[in-house]
């Protein structure tokens, strides 16, 4: 009976301990839920209560591997953004699965106040791959294209399949935003890698002013 009651007592015993070694993990899920609900919920309070706790502001959630900078912009959780951006240890150039980071984010959605808080942190301009002003195109976003070039970005930056900015803005058909680059020296007679070009783009997305307008131009310059 005696051997019993030790045998026991010391299950108890590796019990309970197992059970206080769990608990910091148990608290670490709930704040990790708790942190990206307040992302998207926009409760700037909690999470700054949250990294007033130690919890790293470079977390990231599952779905998209997006850290909760990133996740804020593309829910426009503009207050916790903001908190973000000035928290200790923020790394602004993390990236989402797909390689998006924060500033590419801010330049698709538009977000001028963003894209300029994020310069002013230092963000990279120019990538290899998809870069901000491939976004900004993408998006018809003028005022952000003019930001990225003078903060030099590369104009005719090309994709993982040499797609360049002007072709992203021919595809979605932002006529200004195609005016914009030509008039700041981008080059609409490359091709990328399937042989299109940015009047190519126009032309399969039935962008007629921009595939008469890209003509027009190239014929000029002798490029066509």
């Amino acid at each position: 009976m005696v051997d019993a009651f030790q045998g026991n007592r010391h299950r108890r015993t590796v019990l309970g301990a197992a059970m206080l070694a769990c608990l910091p993990w148990l608290a670490f899920a709930g704040a990790y839920d708790d942190f990206f609900l307040a992302v998207r919920n926009n409760r700037e309070q909690a999470v700054k209560s949250l990294l007033a706790r130690g919890l790293d502001p470079n977390l990231i959630e599952p779905e998209r591997n997006d850290t909760g900078l990133i996740l804020a912009l593309r829910e426009e959780s503009m207050k916790v953004f903001e908190v973000l951006l000035d928290a200790e240890g923020i790394d602004i150039e993390a990236k989402s699965r797909n390689g998006d980071n924060a500033l590419m984010i801010a330049c698709y959605k538009g977000n001028k106040p963003a894209v300029e808080a994020l310069l002013t942190k230092g963000a990279e301009v120019n990538r290899p791959g998809w870069t901000p002003l491939h976004y900004a195109a993408a998006s018809g976003s003028d005022e952000i294209v003019r930001l990225l070039l003078d903060k030099s970005a590369y104009i005719d930056a090309e994709s993982p399949n040499k797609t360049t900015p002007i072709m992203m803005a021919a595809r979605e058909g932002h006529i200004y935003t195609v005016k914009l680059l030509l008039d700041e020296g981008a080059d609409a007679s490359l091709k990328n890698e399937l042989g299109l070009t940015a009047i190519d783009f126009a032309r399969n997305h039935g962008h007629l002013d921009i595939v008469e307008g890209l003509t027009y131009r190239l014929k000029k310059a002798g490029k066509l």
